[in-house]
């Protein structure tokens, strides 16, 4: 098995993600050639431009692994979403229009506002554990709310959750400071998986095997294993082992 890719928009015309078969599966050669094998699907939903409701990207799905296995492409997808935390949440869940990373429905990939953290985020996560389900906090190394107060993760992976950081973080796709704070979530235990997050955008590429052979280089081949690991539990709905976590301490500026 290769590497599995939690989080990529290669589904066509759904989001801001791929606009095309063409371009879906010109991704999915990319991802192939960068080490994946599996890739979970996650368009986004509820997050006030686009709603993929579940059995349309169930569709959308069956349409492009058919469309994958013509052009001989040997990567193995899901249907998934990337679902934006807000208050229709608990309603959708009700109403069965919520994927999860795996069958068994424990583990949903779980957005945040580029520049919030919404005051009832732990409130909702709290119901939603009381669901048996566990959030991946999809990209927090973006967040500037995250970035600018990274207590706010730490007391939500305290609570159980887990987090997913995306690979062009990592090698600094996004530039120095995005890299320097997916470096620091990394070595306070703040991170569980890599994921692509691809999009049809310039910088948003498949850079899996490069964050993996830095992972390797700043802190060693038992968390590139730990990495790989997690993702494959996520997607198989097994257990997780939560990190033995560390604050992030923001430095002070005095003025004198």
């Amino acid at each position: 098995m290769g590497l599995i890719d939690l989080h990529c928009h290669l589904l066509p015309g759904l989001d801001d993600g791929s606009p095309s078969m063409e371009t879906s599966l010109e991704l999915a050669q990319e991802a192939v050639a960068d080490g994946v094998s599996h890739c979970l699907l996650t368009p986004h939903h509820l997050n006030g431009h686009y709603v993929n409701h579940k059995q349309d990207v169930i569709k959308a799905t069956a349409d492009f692994k058919e469309a994958l296995e013509e052009a001989l492409i040997p990567l193995t997808v899901f249907p998934g979403q990337e679902v934006r935390i807000n208050g229709n949440l608990l309603k959708a869940l009700d109403d069965d229009d919520i994927l999860f990373a795996d069958e068994g429905e424990q583990y949903l990939m779980l957005e945040f506002p580029d520049d919030d953290v919404p005051h009832y985020t732990e409130r909702m996560i709290f119901y939603l554990q009381q669901r048996g389900i566990t959030p991946v906090i999809v990209h927090p190394e973006r967040n500037t709310m995250i970035m600018d107060h990274p207590d706010v993760l730490y007391d939500l992976l305290k609570k159980g959750c887990l987090s997913q950081i995306t690979a062009s973080s990592y090698v600094g796709t996004f530039g120095k400071k995005v890299a320097r704070f997916s470096k620091q979530l990394i070595a306070a235990g703040q991170g569980y998986v890599f994921a692509s997050d691809a999009h049809d955008l310039p910088g948003r590429k498949y850079e899996m095997r490069q964050a993996f052979e830095q992972l390797e280089s700043e802190f060693g081949q038992d968390l590139v294993n730990r990495y790989q690991q997690n993702a494959r539990s996520i997607i198989n709905g097994d257990n997780v082992p939560l990190n033995e976590l560390k604050k992030i301490k923001k430095k002070r500026f005095w003025l004198f």
